[in-house]
């Protein structure tokens, strides 16, 4: 007996880093120390030295069981880059800029070809990201997991001097809230997505016009990552006031998280376009729209708040970094959570 018998392929675990090297090279940053495949990973301080009051931020995320499309589809190379969004879009919402990232992949059966396509979405999230993949680890747990499924998760940290955190305690009556475009249903809700449409290949390889795509083309697009957007904003001499990462628990969860108490943020749902994917989720499961708001990004994947001098301007910047915005609502007085109207 030994242990590949027992289920652990060491030979496939080393093949699997050295297939996924050249993708890691890709995210490395003038502070990354060290090589790829050390027991850990070393970042040198001098990105942030000279901050008045340098804070670390850190994220931790998965990407869920948006990972079942993946085993249905066939498809391992951008649920990466969702794990990195979920971690790093929240370093964001605090101002702060990502410096490295780490990941873990626990699954049943070590494919080489298969973690080196996760790992392959992952490097592009972090490049999507400008942090450095600095290490990761890759558990083969026969079983515990099926030989042909996986999970994915990963942690980031970022860094931002204490006087540019993003707080909301300026907040006042006024202030203009501007949604950042979704690229769909991102990384959370699946369970209820799983329920709405028949999970089989099938039903994934349709075709809808009305999302120009197959379903499961749609329901895979990769989540969003904002920080070039934000840091944009920021390089325009816009001082973000607050900051909501709509993510699981929708609207109705995440904007009041961005408030302080004695304001309200009032958000107009006809000011952006609604898209089609979550028309369709919610004609076909019979989802009412409180619920809908209450899940999902609903096409908006993260929330600013600025000064209304200062609308104009944040607008360019976020376009300039190639993403979508739209003027959304305002900041009003009354008890804190958020008003659809």
């Amino acid at each position: 007996m030994d242990y590949k018998n027992a289920g652990v392929d060491i030979e496939a675990g080393y093949k699997s880093v050295e297939l996924m090297k050249e993708h890691i090279r890709k995210t490395v940053r003038p502070e990354m120390l060290g090589g790829i495949g050390g027991f850990s990973g070393a970042f040198s301080m001098k990105a942030f030295k000279d901050m008045e009051n340098p804070t670390l931020v850190s994220g931790t995320d998965g990407v869920g069981t948006k990972l079942k499309l993946a085993f249905l589809m066939d498809k391992h190379d951008t649920v990466g880059i969702d794990c990195v969004a979920m971690c790093v879009n929240d370093i964001a919402c605090a101002g702060g800029e990502p410096l490295f990232f780490l990941d873990y992949i626990a699954c049943g059966k070590n494919y080489p070809e298969k973690i080196a396509e996760i790992v392959k979405g992952v490097a592009e999230g972090c490049v999507q990201a400008g942090c450095s993949l600095i290490g990761g680890e890759t558990a083969e747990m026969p079983g515990f997991y099926p030989v042909d499924e996986y999970d994915l998760a990963g942690f980031s940290v970022g860094v931002v001097d204490e006087k540019d955190l993003i707080t909301g305690a300026d907040l006042k009556e006024g202030d203009v809230l501007i949604g950042l475009a979704s690229s769909g249903v991102h990384s959370n809700g699946f369970s209820l997505v799983r329920k709405i449409f028949d999970m089989t290949r099938e039903s994934l390889d349709t075709y809808y016009k009305e999302l120009d795509s197959t379903l499961g083309e749609a329901l895979l697009a990769p989540t969003k990552i904002y920080v070039k957007a934000l840091k944009s904003v920021k390089d325009a001499g816009v001082r973000i006031k607050a900051c909501s990462h709509i993510t699981g628990g929708g609207f109705y969860e995440n904007v009041p998280r961005m408030l302080k108490d004695g304001v309200k943020a009032v958000i107009r749902k006809d000011s952006y376009p609604t898209p089609a994917i979550f028309r369709l989720m919610a004609e076909k499961g019979e989802v009412s729209e409180q619920m809908m708001y209450n899940t999902y990004n609903m096409g908006i994947g993260m929330i600013l708040a600025v000064d209304p001098a200062d609308a104009e301007a944040a607008v360019k910047a976020i376009r300039r970094a190639g993403e979508d915005p739209y003027i959304m609502g305002t900041i009003e007085a009354g008890q804190k959570g958020v008003e659809l109207c």
